[in-house]
């Protein structure tokens, strides 16, 4: 049976050559042309991130492999897509996420470097963390474990460190780091927990946890744990109440005034 989305991205392409036949071509060969989202997707991503060194259909390959032994890759890309659908007031149909939105397309080349690196292909994980970084401005290190439905905002200047977790139901905006706290070793990022808003520059730093639902103001640096369900604002953050939401990462409001 297929899957609703890719039906609909399917007739929204079609749609799309018919309003504009300059980017028939492009649509028809990122997405007509393919049976399935995994197809589709392998064959943006591939073309996005080849280069002098791994030519496309050497990325392609990774990717399709990964899909088949892996398939919940896909159902995540799909959860993934369905967040930015919701939460992202700019979209109001999924063609443009997949063939676009360089946040949607960032985090699939993460779940294949992850992919990789879990696979002991260490080298060639760093290298898709390079291209990622590279192609799409948004640097996470191949270790860094991320839940399904996660949500990175313009993502420009995102930076993610190797022992950071990201559960499900996450939304992170741009110029967001999620680091150390200089050159110790072992676990030593972030912990995120699900339903959480991180905001625009916010930077949170050391093996500390953000608890489920809460929410980061932009521009805070975040040192200590955060508590399930409250908003933190300043440098260093500091508690300003709760969010008006039990999961702050759907409704993407980033006032800390809503308490």
């Amino acid at each position: 049976m297929q899957n609703p989305i890719w039906t609909k991205l399917d007739e929204e392409a079609r749609l799309s050559v018919q309003t504009e036949p300059l980017l028939a071509s492009y649509v028809y060969a990122c997405i007509l042309n393919h049976g399935s989202l995994g197809s589709a997707l392998s064959f943006i991503l591939a073309n996005k991130l080849s280069d002098e060194v791994m030519p496309a259909i050497a990325v392609r390959e990774l990717f399709e492999a990964a899909y088949k032994e892996s398939p919940e890759m896909i159902l995540n890309a799909i959860s993934d897509m369905q967040a930015v659908y919701d939460r992202d007031a700019a979209t109001n149909s999924y063609l443009p996420i997949l063939l676009f939105l360089k946040g949607y397309q960032s985090i699939q080349v993460h779940r294949l470097a992850h992919f990789l690196w879990n696979k002991g292909r260490k080298t060639l994980a760093l290298f898709m963390q390079s291209r990622n970084s590279e192609v799409f401005g948004v640097d996470i290190h191949p270790a860094c474990k991320m839940g399904k439905g996660i949500m990175f905002d313009h993502a420009t200047g995102i930076v993610i460190g190797e022992t950071t977790v990201i559960e499900d139901d996450v939304s992170i905006m741009q110029s967001v780091t999620l680091g150390g706290t200089g050159n110790e070793t072992g676990d030593r990022h972030p912990k995120i927990r699900s339903g959480v808003l991180i905001s625009t520059g916010a930077k949170v730093l050391g093996n500390i946890e953000v608890g489920v639902g809460a929410k980061v103001g932009a521009g805070s640096v975040v040192l200590e744990d955060v508590e399930p369900h409250t908003t933190v604002v300043g440098v260093p953050a500091h508690r300003v109440g709760k969010p008006c939401s039990d999961n702050p990462a759907r409704t993407m409001n980033q006032s800390v005034y809503d308490t």
